[in-house]
């Protein structure tokens, strides 16, 4: 489907959040925050791909959208979509998609054809795979909260615990790597694979840990009193979680930074753009923009 979604720009009284008094070298001189589309029901998942587009979903209506980093422009990718929320590029520049309609994993490769990575865990039903995060192995690691969808069948988790998994990267093994957790959501590793963030946004708290070489978890640590729905990090080690906007939170766990949002709920960021020094948000209706001195780590 083809059809473009007409680009809106922010208007600076309405929809623009100035940003000179954070008083912080992470945001670009005089960079404010722009809306760049809305009329969405819920967006989620934004994901950079290789050239620079930031794809990210509109679950509700079943779909999957792609900023342009050629012509600014945002366009339906796939519709329908699984009910796709989180999503992610693998090495390969597949893009991975936590399906939430049948609770699967999909892998969608650019001519978009649908390979489903994961269905089931030990034969039950996941709860519903939520975000996601490729280690510089390949390997998978994702969430999976459980969060009732109205257009789900079943009424009862066959899974109860609610964790983080890990998928080898030859795609064949699924391992259990953390499930002391109320209801995990948004997190994201490091450049060099060594560290992995996940929040608790059950619990209100987001951890570290150290990531080992068979892709097991050891060493969790606090990193903040904060949960977060979808998360990322920026090249100088800073993690970036959402919720009442973004907030973002030093390597040593320090808040430096919060990034107000003319919305209910922020739930994901990502670095975007060619030199990914745009940092993209989606909250609730509609994706933002806003320019960065920092940028991603992919």
């Amino acid at each position: 489907m083809k059809k473009v979604i007409r680009l809106i720009l922010a208007l600076p009284i309405l929809f623009s959040v100035s940003c000179k008094s954070l008083q912080t070298s992470l945001i670009a001189k005089d960079a404010e925050v722009q809306l760049v589309a809305t009329d969405y029901t819920f967006t989620e998942g934004p994901a950079l791909a290789p050239n620079g587009d930031v794809f990210f979903t509109d679950q509700p209506n079943d779909r999957i959208l792609r900023w342009s980093a050629k012509n600014k422009s945002v366009s339906v990718y796939m519709e329908p979509s699984g009910r796709s929320n989180g999503l992610y590029f693998d090495h390969q520049g597949n893009l991975l998609s936590c399906a939430d309609d049948k609770n699967q994993l999909w892998q969608i490769d650019p001519q978009k054809n649908v390979t489903v990575l994961i269905d089931n865990f030990e034969g039950k039903k996941l709860n519903g795979p939520n975000d996601l995060w490729v280690d510089p192995k390949g390997g998978v690691y994702f969430t999976d909260p459980f969060y009732k969808r109205p257009y789900w069948t079943r009424t009862q988790q066959e899974i109860e615990q609610q964790r983080v998994y890990y998928l080898t990267p030859d795609h064949k093994d699924i391992h259990i790597v953390a499930e002391d957790y109320v209801r995990p959501n948004g997190l994201i590793g490091n450049k060099d694979g060594s560290l992995l963030y996940v929040a608790d946004i059950g619990d209100k708290k987001t951890y570290s840990y150290t990531i080992n070489p068979d892709g097991s978890l050891s060493n969790k640590t606090l990193f903040a009193d904060m949960g977060s729905d979808g998360m990322t990090m920026d090249n100088q080690g800073n993690v970036y979680l959402t919720g009442d906007g973004v907030t973002v939170f030093a390597p040593n766990g320090k808040q430096i930074l919060h990034i107000p949002i003319d919305q209910k709920w922020t739930a994901n960021v990502t670095f975007g753009g060619k030199n990914q020094k745009t940092l993209f948000i989606t909250a609730m209706t509609s994706l933002y923009t806003l320019k960065m001195n920092v940028s991603g780590i992919r």
